[in-house]
């Protein structure tokens, strides 16, 4: 059986925690921010945990992570 590939643009935004969950950036941070309420902004900086419904799909795409 073949090695399997890792989706690149997912290895690039996705880590891996200590016990195993996928780690990732909230979006809506990087533009059109001037209208955001301070709150907002703050709370976008903050990393958040990939939803279990979709952990399967993501690391399905990487598959040695």
């Amino acid at each position: 059986m073949p090695k399997m590939k890792t989706h690149r643009g997912a290895a690039k935004r996705f880590k891996v925690t200590a016990t195993g969950r996928l780690k990732r950036q909230k979006g809506y941070h990087s533009h059109l921010a001037t209208h955001k309420t301070r709150k907002r902004k703050r709370q976008l900086r903050r990393p958040t945990l990939v939803s279990e419904t979709m952990e399967k799909n993501m690391k399905r795409l990487l598959p040695y992570l």
